[in-house]
């Protein structure tokens, strides 16, 4: 799977239109814990450049790449209600599109994530015949969001493409720091450690190890054609950022756990959030964490009380 304004603009936007209260977004399966709202500052980090990383813009910034365009059809939800989140990928000729190329099990991967990045959700929406895609979703803190369409069309030579949208949700809102930064992430009695780190402006090798009460997991089922599948989000302008499975199940030599290697693509220096999926005895469970490009982490201790907010849907 493959996102930009600095957040006081995008609030200072959102303000103006639904005065001081806007919202959050929430998926509707599995989730990873919410932490405790804390005020921004004086010190909250500024949005790094769209064109950090040789000029090229990462996915996920632009609403229209490559004759191509995310038509959002539900711009504004209100937070803590259910709603039906509705869009069209739209061709050059305005067309909506109707045949796209499975990839990682789905036709199209839809992410949702909070501004401040304490909120994920990693989608799976439903398209009809006329090319609209659906999925009812309930958003539980108000605030800015960023939809992500992550897909790849059926045209011959088309190639894959992280189309993004904005998002509101209306209700009081309370800004919350950007998570700190941590290498061991707890979720429903899951201990996951993070080794490796992200190189700004080339790949390198991430690796996630799960734990249940303290033995490592070893028989991780496989979840949209992986052991696990991670999202990657540049903080400030939420860069949406190619990150690749090492290994696929059956491949002969890919073990079920509890290590989980990625190749990821940092475009720049700067914080980012990361969200590892992974499936163990039916069911789909996430683990945050934030990380700093080019500083490398290994052999983390948890970090007490930490909790984020995520999840998944079908």
């Amino acid at each position: 799977m493959h996102a930009g304004l600095k957040i006081s603009a995008f609030a200072a936007a959102l303000a103006a239109t639904f005065g001081t209260a806007y919202g959050v977004g929430k998926g509707v399966d599995p989730v990873v814990a919410e932490s405790a709202p804390a005020r921004h500052d004086s010190h909250e980090e500024a949005s790094p450049s769209a064109a950090a990383g040789g000029g090229h813009v990462p996915g996920g910034l632009q609403i229209s790449e490559g004759g191509y365009t995310l038509d959002l059809r539900t711009p504004s939800v209100t937070a803590g209600q259910r709603a039906e989140l509705r869009f069209v990928v739209r061709d050059a000729s305005g067309r909506a599109v109707t045949d796209y190329r499975r990839e990682h099990e789905k036709e199209l991967h839809l992410i949702v994530a909070s501004r401040d990045l304490v909120t994920f959700r990693h989608l799976h929406p439903t398209r009809a015949a006329d090319g609209t895609w659906s999925i009812p979703v309930e958003l539980p803190r108000a605030g800015g969001y960023r939809v992500f369409a992550d897909f790849t069309p059926a045209r011959k030579g088309a190639e894959n493409l992280t189309l993004g949208a904005d998002l509101a949700a209306s209700g009081a809102y309370e800004p919350q720091r950007l998570p700190a930064r941590n290498a061991t992430a707890t979720v429903d009695g899951y201990k996951v450690e993070l080794s490796g780190g992200l190189r700004p402006g080339g790949e390198s090798e991430v690796e996630l190890k799960v734990f249940r009460g303290g033995r490592p997991v070893t028989d991780l089922q496989p979840y949209l054609g992986a052991y696990g599948h991670l999202v990657a989000l540049r903080s400030g302008d939420l860069a949406y950022l190619h990150v690749h499975p090492n290994g696929e199940p059956g491949d002969g030599a890919t073990e079920s756990g509890p290590g989980i290697s990625f190749t990821a693509t940092a475009p720049s220096e700067g914080s980012y959030r990361l969200f590892l999926d992974f499936k163990h005895e039916g069911k789909v469970h996430t683990a945050a964490f934030t990380v700093t490009a080019g500083e490398v982490t290994a052999a983390p201790e948890p970090e007490a009380g930490h909790a984020e907010e995520g999840g998944h849907g079908h």
